[in-house]
């Protein structure tokens, strides 16, 4: 299956905490941190949700 890196460009300080805690359970946990994971249906949809807050690189 395909792969997606995802690395936190803005901070999540004064966003709600629905956002704070889809970025923490995507694996995030500070700025400037990238992730790699699969692009699974689940993984898309909470990448969208905080979209805004990403960079988003497909491999």
């Amino acid at each position: 299956m395909a792969k997606v890196k995802i690395t936190l460009v803005k901070s999540t300080i004064d966003r709600v905490e629905g956002q704070k805690r889809t970025v923490r359970a995507l694996g995030i946990t500070r700025m400037n941190q990238t992730v790699e994971k699969e692009a699974t249906p689940q993984i898309l949809g909470m990448v969208k949700k905080v979209a805004h807050l990403l960079k988003i690189e497909n491999n």
